[in-house]
């Protein structure tokens, strides 16, 4: 993942990642129907990061500027429970829900990809971006995702956080167990 002990040791403290939808946990496309209904794509990887990265004991929340059903529907099935939408105010949502979980900025990860996700990346812990995201939001971030959002972005995340925290060979471990 990485050499850089900074990130290392900053990535070690995370006790809850806070995900934009839009653009992270999506590819940032807006799909409408005829019926002028919203569809969202999801990735299934990133959805088993976030399951195996919340079974590691790290808790997941999103925070988000638009709302869709889409979004609860997702977060439901990955068993996140904190989900804030139609919120622009980012960082005043994540200072609440860092109250409400007694946490401090430095045991969150934040990832964005746009203007409203600039103070949670600056704030946090160990802020993170896409790069799929513009110069000036990446340039904000300790860690910027080889892989875009929807297409893979939160599962680098979640495995990145899960070797660095030291995780992954426990993790590999349980899926090779039945090998023998």
């Amino acid at each position: 993942m990485t050499n850089n002990p900074d990130l290392t040791e900053r990535a070690r403290r995370v006790r809850l990642l806070v995900l934009d939808v839009d653009g992270v946990m999506t590819d940032g496309q807006l799909y409408f129907q005829t019926d002028g209904q919203e569809t969202k794509a999801f990735s299934t990887q990133d959805g088993q990061g976030i399951k195996l990265l919340r079974q590691a004991g790290v808790e997941v929340a999103i925070i988000t500027g638009r709302e869709s059903p889409m979004v609860a529907w997702r977060a439901a099935a990955l068993g996140i429970e904190h989900v804030f939408q139609g919120r622009d105010d980012k960082l005043t949502v994540l200072r609440q829900l860092l109250d409400t979980l007694d946490l401090k900025f430095e045991q969150i990860a934040y990832c964005g990809d746009d203007l409203p996700d600039l103070a949670p990346i600056r704030c946090a812990g160990l802020g993170i971006s896409v790069p799929n995201a513009p110069d000036y939001i990446r340039e904000q971030a300790d860690w910027v995702t080889q892989r875009p959002g929807g297409k893979g972005a939160v599962r680098d995340i979640c495995d990145g956080l899960l070797q660095m925290q030291g995780h992954w060979t426990a993790l590999l471990d349980t899926y090779l167990h039945d090998r023998n």
